[in-house]
């Protein structure tokens, strides 16, 4: 593969800014597709867009993923990626693509769900006709992920040190005090699903239970399934008894070491390691 090439540039590129672009691509093709066939944007979405309606979301399942790559102007699509792009370091710092692809699908997915809950029990939206689109309970669920993690990794705004957990409180009670007057309610609603979603997760991961393991192998079996026999890789597995303490023992020794250096950033935040823990941490990330 040639180191010019475009298949290069994305195979090289981490999951952020393979998001980041997918994101962008849809939005460019769904607009010049209404502008070549002289349709309104709505006629190409409607079958990507989350309904509220139970038996419209019913006929298409898969807008719970969909509608997260759907946005409806420049500026709802630049907002979401830059904050996309902004938190997704400091995920992408701690752990592997798969956790943070898990994530991003996942917080989608709860966003949407108290979205068409909300407008099928409140009675505030007895009556009322919408749809969810945009990346934005995703962008929230690994914002309250991140900020629930390491709550104290900070950074600085001209000269005022901010924290992670200062930044996603601040968001949350904005969005907030906007649900009942922003006129954007299910957007609203969608971000505190995401929010719920990762600040529940985090914890739970805290205290060493995955909650994103079981999604984590669907995408493992989604993705073997369309490989051909050529590109699944054969496995042969040697027993050696003789080595099997020991095995369990350096990797015993290197679990312990990344926990070690996960709860120093949950106290005192990433900026507090040092630089052969960031690297340590960056290795181990990658052989996850």
């Amino acid at each position: 593969m040639a180191t010019g090439s475009l298949a290069y540039h994305w195979k090289t590129q981490n999951i952020a800014i393979k998001l980041i672009v997918i994101n962008v691509l849809v939005f460019l093709l769904l607009h010049l597709g209404s502008f070549l066939f002289a349709m309104e944007p709505a006629y190409l979405t409607r079958w990507l867009v989350l309904p509220e309606e139970v038996m419209d979301f019913i006929v298409q399942p898969w807008s719970f993923l969909t509608y997260s790559f759907i946005h409806f102007d420049f500026f709802h699509l630049l907002f979401n990626m830059i904050w996309l792009h902004f938190f997704s370091r400091f995920v992408l710092n701690i752990f592997p693509p798969k956790k943070y692809l898990t994530i991003y699908l996942l917080g989608a997915m709860v966003g949407g769900l108290m979205y068409v809950l909300s407008y099928n029990v409140f009675p505030v939206f007895e009556g009322t006709q919408s749809y969810l689109i945009g990346a934005s309970a995703s962008v929230t669920a690994i914002m309250v992920f991140i900020a629930t993690y390491t709550p104290n990794t900070a950074f600085r705004i001209f000269k005022w040190t901010i924290k992670l957990w200062h930044i996603a409180l601040f968001i949350f009670i904005y969005d907030l005090i906007r649900l009942p007057i922003g006129g954007n309610a299910g957007g609203m609603l969608a971000h505190f699903g995401g929010a719920v979603f990762g600040y529940i997760y985090a914890r739970q991961l805290l205290k060493g239970n995955d909650l994103g393991v079981w999604f984590e192998n669907s995408m493992d079996w989604f993705s073997d399934y369309f490989k051909t026999k050529k590109q699944k890789p054969f496995k042969k597995v040697h027993r050696n008894k003789k080595g099997t303490s020991r095995g369990k023992s350096q990797v015993s020794d290197h679990q312990k070491k990344v926990d070690a250096i996960l709860d120093k950033i949950g106290k005192s935040g990433y900026d507090s390691l040092t630089k052969a823990e960031k690297d340590f941490l960056f290795k181990a990330g990658k052989d996850n």
